[in-house]
């Protein structure tokens, strides 16, 4: 009988992380809702219930290396290992436009806030977690980037947010490199614009479309990639 994965989904207490959830719950997994404030991933979870589905809640801040701590021994805790590692936490604070947001206009202190919850919360989540997934022989870890840290097609606006997610693609490249041909992969991808809070109301996607290549990271076989940059379940330039 095939053993039961555990996923541990950050930011997921709303749009594309809660789809995410669900998703993976759908599929037979046991997906972790992570959220910095854990009454809104209670309430978000209360509200999958209609749905058959009662996935844990844990609080997790990635920007606090205690609370990622504290997150990670419960999920042990509570089930002993942790297969799936979904990087979806993320914040954009730089305006409703490129025009609003300007290298000449960003503050040190909003670069550092954006790079610390976009780039260095996964790092600090990976620190956590590939010990027990090296530890498992197996491993998943899905980093939600964005096209808009692409060096290949780089552009005005946003700069706080289009330099942490560069660096994001840089950290899935360099771990999935020092970790080489095991039973851990690591991946990332960009969900295009998606109807969220971050979104916005007039996004082209869904959040389940937005979700989709999250879940078939989060699934891949053995035989799947890793160290690459995907969007729609196709490999995209970094």
């Amino acid at each position: 009988m095939a053993e039961t994965r555990i996923a541990l989904v950050t930011g997921a207490n709303r749009g594309i992380g809660l789809e995410i959830v669900k998703q993976l719950s759908r599929g037979g997994l046991v997906a972790v809702l992570a959220s910095r404030d854990v009454e809104k991933g209670r309430e978000a979870g209360s509200k999958l219930a209609s749905e058959g589905l009662e996935p844990p809640v844990v609080a997790l801040d990635v920007s606090d290396e205690a609370s990622i701590r504290a997150a990670v021994d419960e999920v042990m805790n509570l089930f002993g290992r942790i297969d799936v590692l979904v990087n979806n936490a993320g914040i954009l604070k730089e305006g409703q436009s490129p025009e609003d947001s300007k290298v000449l206009d960003l503050s040190s202190q909003l670069a550092l806030e954006t790079y610390d919850t976009n780039a260095l919360g996964p790092l600090r989540l990976m620190q956590a977690v590939l010990p027990i997934m090296q530890k498992g022989e197996y491993g998943r870890i899905v980093n939600v980037s964005s096209g808009a840290g692409q060096l290949a097609e780089m552009g005005a606006g946003y700069p706080a947010y289009r330099m942490s997610k560069a660096a994001l693609n840089a950290l899935t490249r360099i771990t999935a490199a020092e970790l080489g041909p095991t039973p851990i992969k690591v991946n990332a991808m960009c969900p295009g614009w998606v109807r969220t809070d971050m979104g916005g109301p007039n996004a082209t996607r869904s959040v389940q479309q937005g979700a989709e290549t999250a879940i078939w990271l989060a699934t891949l076989p053995d035989t799947g990639p890793t160290g690459g940059f995907f969007r729609d379940k196709a490999p995209i330039a970094w």
